[in-house]
């Protein structure tokens, strides 16, 4: 071969190979919605869009998704972590603007069935069951169901790998079980509830028993037990690039206090195992992204 062949044949290879990386694909999440009122969340792949949860009509989920500068002519799929209405309320409206398979537990869907009116609850017609403990790719995302301890039919977290970054959503639990723990480490973007204020939750409005509810191992994440997780070396890594409090309490708490109670937990850590990620708190009425990874 001759030398200026030789040369021809690297450099188009060196060519081939930048070309490569300048086509990475990336990995990215938008949260349009978090809290009691609705919760939706957008991951994309340069080939995948899935949405999780379902907790707004079509006219809010576009009004969302516009505000973030997307346009979604399609979808590979939802995924629905349990059956309460702030995560499926707004489903039927969805699918009909998006006809795609619905991933969920075979309980969470008979619970939806139940819930939704019976009109709604037919367009739920293409559906994927999946289990706790399940691995399953939808396009070229790895998709892992765990189960989380909430007070709905068959409750699960997710994680989600594509292009070796990793997504961890998990909200509505009452505490967090090593199990769980387990699932969220080595995560690049964890979107984890911190729900409610214990001493704003006590004097506020709610009666008794929903307060005993909130409060309860199946109910939801406290600030202090999420200090309490960030604080602790043992159960949180440290290693998230986002860091994004979530699914907070419109009348039990404030995205000032969430925040503060987690940079102070986060402050307690040792220096060699210091969080050096960004610290976001996610919004029920402002989107939140899209966060690239």
């Amino acid at each position: 071969m001759t030398p200026p062949l030789r040369f021809a044949i690297i450099l188009k290879t060196c060519v081939a190979a930048v070309a490569g990386l300048g086509a990475r694909t990336t990995f990215r999440v938008s949260i349009l919605a978090s809290g009691s009122s609705g919760n939706i969340t957008l991951l994309e792949t340069t080939q995948t869009r899935l949405l999780i949860d379902a907790g707004l009509g079509k006219r809010e989920t576009l009004r969302r998704l516009a505000a973030v500068e997307k346009r979604v002519d399609r979808l590979d799929g939802i995924l629905i972590s349990h059956e309460h209405a702030d995560h499926i309320g707004g489903l039927p409206q969805v699918l009909a603007q998006w006809r795609t398979a619905v991933y969920l537990t075979e309980p969470t869907h008979e619970e939806a069935r139940r819930l939704l009116p019976e009109g709604s609850a037919k367009r739920i017609n293409r559906v994927q069951y999946i289990r706790a403990g399940q691995r399953f790719p939808i396009g070229d995302i790895e998709v892992a169901a765990f189960s989380i301890p909430h007070d709905a039919a068959d409750p699960v977290g997710f994680t989600f790998r594509a292009n070796g970054a990793k997504v961890a959503l998990v909200t509505d639990l009452g505490y967090l079980p090593e199990l769980v723990k387990h699932h969220l480490r080595d995560s690049d973007c964890l979107i984890l509830e911190s729900n409610h204020d214990l001493e704003m939750l006590k004097v506020g409005p709610y009666p008794w028993y929903v307060k005993q509810r909130v409060m309860s191992r199946t109910g939801h994440l406290s600030n202090h037990c999420v200090s309490e997780f960030l604080a602790d070396p043992e159960g949180f890594d440290a290693a998230p690039r986002y860091l994004v409090l979530a699914h907070l309490s419109e009348n039990n708490n404030n995205p000032d206090v969430a925040r503060i109670c987690a940079e102070e937990a986060l402050g307690r850590r040792p220096a060699p195992t210091a969080f050096r990620g960004e610290l976001l708190v996610a919004s029920q009425r402002v989107p939140l992204g899209p966060l690239v990874l």
